[in-house]
């Protein structure tokens, strides 16, 4: 049973990332100041939400290129996170990332842009938590297309054989840049392949902000037990185009009535109706926590703007 408090949090934290990514929205191609790719997580905030509150501080997560939200749900600096993406010194990673590369140790976040390259991180993480008896879990975030990576299978394979305090957690949006799932995979579902009996593998409602907390919760505490590694497929849907700001109905490889009937699931406005049905919200209330974080993005946008630039003496520092 999940506490009024839980739910309420579930809800600030996907307002948090919404209006942080919506402010990037408004500002991305009609300002130039953001000169990053930047890869939204509007419609799927549910995931990165649930797995923030399910998770210990110490406990890690490793994920890709839509790396906003973990991030943000995670306790990331918020005005960091503006000013790595407006390229300043005092961003997350002193404005050397962008948007497709945030790490944080601080969050415990840790991003890569490269296809399921994080996946295999997280599985030498747990490897070595194991070792060190130390009670923590990494989490493998990924989407759909990155099961396609030979790596996936091996990643998949070592923590099975070696019983390791992984959570494999796939976010399944159905596309793989322009790509249905369709024509990539088999018919058969992708949690029905991985699932087998050393690894149970499910299938859940990826905007039910409720649901995915209780699912991962307990995924986490099995995990943590170190029987073996778990993989949940969570069904979501990204609402913009795969990188950049825009609606892309025009692109031919989806159409708006399909976007508009995911609109109409949106994580944030399911569970805010679900709130004011319960009485633990009002519409007012609401309303506040929007403007609160709208506030919060507008402040740090404009800071970050003012915010100084990398000096030129470092340029070969952090170049491998």
């Amino acid at each position: 049973m999940i506490s009024l408090e839980t739910k309420k949090q579930l809800l600030d934290l996907m307002l948090k990332v919404r209006l942080a990514e919506e402010k990037i929205v408004e500002v991305y191609a009609k300002e130039q100041q953001m000169r990053t790719p930047t890869h939204l997580s509007i419609g799927q905030e549910a995931v990165a939400a649930a797995l923030s509150l399910a998770l210990r501080s110490e406990d890690q997560v490793f994920t890709g290129h839509r790396c906003h939200a973990a991030y943000l749900a995670r306790g990331g600096d918020f005005q960091g996170f503006f000013d790595e993406l407006c390229g300043r010194s005092s961003g997350i990673c002193q404005g050397r990332a962008g948007s497709a590369h945030l790490t944080a140790p601080s969050a415990g976040v840790y991003s890569s842009p490269i296809l399921s390259a994080m996946i295999p991180v997280a599985v030498g993480a747990a490897m070595s938590f194991k070792m060190d008896s130390n009670n923590r879990v990494a989490v493998a975030v990924f989407g759909d297309a990155a099961i396609e990576e030979g790596v996936f299978a091996e990643s998949l394979n070592f923590a099975v054989t070696n019983a390791l305090p992984v959570l494999f957690l796939c976010e399944n949006n159905l596309y793989s840049t322009h790509t249905p799932l369709s024509v990539r995979q088999p018919a058969s579902r992708i949690f029905e392949r991985i699932s087998i009996p050393e690894m149970q593998a499910q299938q859940i409602d990826g905007n039910d902000a409720c649901l995915v907390y209780e699912k991962i919760k307990s995924a986490l505490e099995h995990v943590r037990s170190l029987k073996g590694p778990l993989f949940i497929e969570c069904l979501t849907y990204r609402i913009r185009e795969h990188v950049g700001p825009l609606f892309d109905y025009d692109r031919g490889y989806r159409s708006q009535q399909e976007v508009e009937s995911w609109i109409k699931r949106c994580p944030i406005a399911l569970l805010e109706a679900l709130l004011i049905k319960e009485n633990i919200l009002t519409l007012p209330q609401a309303k506040a926590m929007k403007e609160h974080w709208k506030l919060k993005a507008d402040e740090a946008y404009e800071k970050a703007l003012k915010s100084p630039w990398p000096e030129s003496s470092t340029l070969e520092e952090h170049v491998y």
